[in-house]
This record gives structure tokens, C-alpha cells and sequence, in this order.
């Protein structure tokens, strides 16, 4: 997933942001700049022994299921990850889009997730955009109520992901992938790989559940922990939302996102990029190019509060390149 209803200031610090329902919201992008500016089939397919040996699932069980059922388990699995409760992380995300190349410490507390700009374009900040971060961060300690407010929107992003997530089994068909192509991202690990197309007898119960008509794409799910390690999603036909009014997507957007487990079966985004072209309120075109990457993930023993969060970061020297 930005496409996510966070304000400015916080938009670029969330990584859960693009968690599988922000991914797939995504396509529906234009009601969010408006805001704020996926017949089953049981082919007959080989699986790679890529996983060590001796602990790979059995090839022939993993098929026999009907191919639905491992994306209704990585759905389910999805909103774990999604709220991740009482799990805490660490990590940097670099971020290239329309407002240039910049990285982030980004620190989950209790109340939120907070973060710092620590380079900008590949370079050390400035003095004065050091300080200007340093006075941000502050400020934050000192109205709460203003970082609820921004928290509470996050809430809201979160709760769209949610819904998206929970329809996307029964938007889609899906079908094993002949040959099983491991995606080269999980360790070596056992992957099952699953094509999927809209469903042309379902409905979409929301304006915003319209974006999956006009997404196809490919999975790859971990056998073991029945995970989504990547998902890639092409925009083949033209979505509108309320007849074209509200806003257009494109076809030919393309969306691409990797996950890893960083510990404690707390699975978290690698990778995110999306390419998406949409037309909001039939005036303006929004040409959204980004590039998520996240790195450097520490799992942090408990929660701490978003103030002392913010003061942990102020404390942590910047990089000198």
C-alpha cells in the first residue's frame, strides 16, 4: 500500500501501512487522494525442493487441496499480521517517490509509531534540517491529543485493510501456478504459488471493494506458516468509482510487494512498490510512483509510550552516510 489515509506528516513512517489490505487498497487511490491529496483449478504442477531437506511439506498434499484454500488461510493470516498484538519492531524504511529519496527510523510504541527522517537523498541531513526534524519530534511530545488525532487515522487505514483482506478470497479465482516458480525472497523455504483473477459472478459490497475487479496477479505463500512472502498485481482494466466521477484507475498499473518474518512469527514488509495511474474527481491525474524498502529490524522487548519512543530516537546518533 501512499495511498493510505494517514496525514502528511506520518504517511511515509508506516510500514503496516501497506499490509496486504493497504496493497490492495491501493487501487483505489483516488478516493484516498481525494482525502488527503484478488473457477478454482487443481492442475496437475511440480514444486521446487528448494526448502531444507527433510523439512518441506509434502508436494503432492500441498496440491491436493483445492487452491483456495491456501489463499483463505493467508488472508486469515494477513489480519494477524496486520495488528500484530503485543509485538513491537524497530527498522529503517527508505522511501522513493514524488517528494524525493528518504530514510526513517521508525519505532512502534504503544500508542503508535512514530519515526525520524535520518538521510535525504542519499546524503546526512543538514543542520537545519536536523533541527527541523528534532522540533517536530518535540512538538509531538508536547500535544498528545494532536498525536492521538493523527493515531486515529491510522486506525482508520487500518480498519479499510482489514475489510479488503477478509474480501479477497471471495473476489478472486485462483489457480496453481504450473511449474511452481519459487520467488527466490523466502530463505529457500517451500513456496505455494497461486495465479489469481477477479471473479466475474461476485459483487463488490463498497465503492472502494470495486479496485479488485480490475486487479490480476500472483502469490507466493509459505507452505510451513501458510504466509504471503510476495504478491504481485497487474491493473488490466480500467476501475471506476461512482461511474467514472469520483475518479478512474488505469490499466497497466503495476503493484509488487515482499514480506519476511523478523522474529516471534512477527511478519512485517521487505519490499513495496506500485506504479498506479488515476484520475480523481475527473479533473486531475495522479501519476503514483513508489518505492517502500525496509531493513535493519530489531524486535523490541515491550511497549514503551510514544514519548519516550520519540526520545529514544532523538537519542540515537545519525548516520555520517
Amino acid at each position: 500500500m501512499s495511498s493510505c489515509v494517514l496525514p502528511t506528516t506520518y504517511r511515509r513512517t508506516r510500514l503496516d501501512c501497506f499490509r496486504g489490505g493497504c496493497f490492495l487498497a491501493a487501487l483505489s487511490l483516488a478516493p484516498f487522494a481525494l482525502r488527503s491529496a484478488v473457477a478454482e483449478d487443481t492442475a496437475r504442477v511440480r514444486i521446487s525442493t528448494a526448502a531444507p531437506q527433510g523439512s518441506a511439506p509434502d508436494a503432492n498434499a500441498l496440491l491436493s487441496q483445492p487452491p483456495r484454500s491456501w489463499a483463505v488461510e493467508a488472508a486469515a493470516n494477513e489480519l494477524t499480521a496486520l495488528h500484530h498484538k503485543d509485538s513491537y519492531v524497530r527498522y529503517r524504511m527508505h522511501v522513493r517517490d514524488e517528494k524525493g529519496d528518504q530514510v526513517r527510523d521508525v519505532f512502534e510504541s504503544k500508542d503508535g509509531t512514530v519515526a525520524r527522517l535520518i538521510l535525504r537523498d542519499g546524503r546526512p541531513l543538514s543542520t537545519d534540517e536536523d533541527k527541523a526534524e528534532r522540533d517536530r519530534l518535540k512538538a509531538m511530545i508536547d500535544a498528545p491529543n494532536d498525536f492521538l488525532k493523527h493515531v486515529r487515522k491510522e486506525e482508520s487505514g487500518r480498519k479499510l485493510a482489514d475489510s479488503m483482506i477478509r474480501l479477497l478470497p471471495d473476489a478472486m479465482i485462483f489457480t496453481y501456478v504450473p511449474d511452481q516458480p519459487q520467488s527466490g525472497v523466502n530463505h529457500g523455504a517451500l513456496e505455494v504459488v497461486l495465479d489469481y483473477q477477479p471473479d466475474p459472478k461476485w459483487k463488490p459490497p463498497s465503492t472502494t471493494a470495486e479496485a479488485l475487479t480490475g486487479l490480476k496477479g500472483r502469490l507466493w505463500i509459505d507452505a510451513k506458516s501458510k504466509v504471503l512472502v510476495r504478491m504481485e498485481g497487474t491493473i488490466f482494466q480500467g476501475v471506476n468509482f461512482g461511474w467514472g466521477m469520483l475518479a478512474h484507475i488505469y490499466p497497466g498499473g503495476k503493484l509488487v510487494l515482499e514480506q519476511t518474518n523478523t522474529g516471534g512469527d512477527r511478519w512485517i514488509y521487505t519490499h513495496f512498490k506500485q506504479e498506479v495511474t488515476v484520475r480523481a474527481l475527473m479533473v486531475k491525474t495522479l501519476n503514483v510512483r513508489t518505492n517502500v524498502d525496509a531493513e535493519a529490524f530489531q524486535v523490541l522487548a515491550g511497549p514503551v509510550p510514544y514519548q519516550d519512543a520519540v526520545r529514544i530516537l532523538l537519542d540515537t546518533p545519525l548516520p555520517t552516510q
